[in-house]
């Protein structure tokens, strides 16, 4: 194959099924390792009018759920992130972040040539799901920004200032008008999507379609 199969992966990285579903497509790689890929994040937000500042995460998902339910939901999501290899927290003093952010900071990587987007999007929903980080914090997105190689002295300057907010939110934009309404979202070489955590069986089988449908055009 000439070229990597492109794989877009619309998300949010307080998503929980997002990070499930990263390790699902992984797995699905490794089921088909002669297929090569390439992938981009794309930016959604599931909680678009969260104060910049946050909000407590229990408290959080209680107002959303009720305690009980939230709970429920919690040690459900624990239990199926266990099953894909994952460690899911929820710590004392844990926060829903406001994540446009987190995203401005996955869009700059795509633009930085020798930085891995793919990395960096896994060391942030690691921050969120398994640390109870704060990835709506400048500081904290700063030290993870470092470990994938992203220097600049003015990076923490500029995620406290606007730049770039309009231009990560035409994407969100974008990816609402073409339909996207819940997260993850893959879209194969721009012509197969799927929408939710699929397993890696299926995911297998769409990354075969890609390559069966790049033969087909020669």
């Amino acid at each position: 194959m000439q070229t990597p199969v492109q794989i877009q992966i619309v998300s949010d990285f307080v998503c929980p099924w997002c990070y499930i579903g990263k390790r699902r497509l992984e797995a699905a790689l490794a089921i088909r390792p002669d297929v090569e890929a390439g992938i981009a994040w794309l930016p959604f937000q599931l909680s678009p009018d969260m104060p910049r500042e946050g909000k407590d995460r229990q408290a959080h998902y209680a107002e959303i759920f009720g305690p009980e339910r939230a709970r429920a939901i919690r040690d459900k999501m624990v239990a199926t992130a266990a099953a894909d290899g994952l460690v899911f927290a929820t710590l004392p003093g844990a926060r829903s972040p406001n994540t446009l952010a987190a995203h401005r900071l996955v869009y700059w990587a795509g633009q930085m040539p020798g930085v891995d987007q793919n990395e960096l999007a896994e060391r942030l929903f690691a921050a969120h799901h398994t640390l109870s980080e704060d990835i709506g914090d400048p500081a904290v997105l700063v030290r993870i920004a470092a470990g994938v190689g992203m220097d600049g002295a003015d990076l923490e300057a500029r995620l406290r200032s606007d730049t770039d907010e309009d231009a990560v939110r035409v994407l969100i934009d974008e990816a609402r008008r073409a339909g996207v309404s819940g997260v993850p979202f893959l879209i194969f070489d721009r012509q197969q999507a799927v929408s939710g955590a699929q397993s890696p069986e299926v995911l297998a089988e769409i990354l075969d379609q890609a390559v069966a449908s790049r033969r087909r055009a020669g």
